[in-house]
């Protein structure tokens, strides 16, 4: 099933000052954001990849129990990133400031909110935008940090993964595991059919759901087809411990210990 979240484009706050130094040592103001590609210019990616993350399982990836957080309030699916896909970190020329994203912050800090002791909020979302947000910068409705983290937010509420799940009394639970085939009937009406649920492994070897990577089309569709991954997305899953989860295993979907949150089943 295919939605369109079209009009989320449409519907953003229209201004952010942007300022950045061109080549000839002049500084330009992009005060409505950079300018869209020229026609002969596209985007050179066709897809984005919008992941959402489980707070509860996102600790359980981590090497040292030390360096995960959840803050107070954080009861639901946050956002991890909007990915196009086979592009990373398109260039250093575009820099974020704490007052671009100023009038977000309320509820970046709500659904994009840092689980990691060693990174500020903010440093997570800047992360995100001079990896990948810069790279998205070539659609109109994303040229610019303020644009784009708007769009992430207006994503975030069209997937309200909580309340399909729930309403379909999928909870998280220490004792019930689920299968992928209950959770895909449950998601696929919301997000199409396209979608990838991901686990890690915990240290007791069962399969924890961690994150959601729903595919969009540039005008934010659901549903696309990108073949095969670049260099950059095959080192990313190299080096994470998500993988998709297996069909045949029964995965835990564990809830959230603010207290503990490396050990929520104590």
């Amino acid at each position: 099933m295919l939605r369109s979240v079209l009009p989320l484009l449409a519907c953003l706050s229209p201004t952010v000052l942007f300022v950045t130094e061109t080549s000839e040592g002049h500084w330009e103001d992009y005060k409505y954001g950079r300018p869209a590609p020229k026609p002969h210019e596209p985007c050179s990616w066709k897809c984005l990849l919008f992941t959402l993350q489980w707070p509860g399982a996102f600790c359980q990836s981590l090497d040292r129990e030390s360096l995960c957080k959840i803050p107070a309030g954080i009861n639901d699916w946050t956002i991890h990133g909007l990915w196009p896909v086979k592009v990373m970190k398109c260039c250093n020329c575009w820099p974020m400031f704490t007052s671009d994203v100023q009038e977000l912050q309320g509820d970046l800090e709500e659904h994009w909110p840092s689980l990691l002791e060693t990174t500020s909020s903010f440093q997570f979302w800047r992360a995100e935008w001079e990896k990948h947000g810069v790279c998205a910068g070539c659609v109109e409705g994303m040229n610019s940090p303020l644009k784009y983290f708007n769009i992430c937010l207006k994503l975030r509420g069209q997937f309200d993964l909580h309340r399909v799940l729930e309403a379909a009394g999928i909870t998280p639970s220490c004792e019930r595991p689920y299968k992928v085939t209950e959770v895909h009937s449950v998601l696929t009406p919301l997000i199409g059919d396209q979608y990838e649920i991901q686990c890690i492994t915990d240290d007791e070897d069962r399969e924890v759901w961690f994150q959601v990577k729903i595919p969009l089309t540039q005008n934010l569709t659901s549903g696309c087809h990108h073949h095969g991954d670049s260099d950059d997305h095959q080192l990313a899953r190299l080096s994470s411990p998500a993988h998709p989860c297996p069909a045949q295993i029964p995965f835990y979907f564990l809830p959230i210990n603010h207290q503990q949150p490396r050990h929520p089943c104590n």
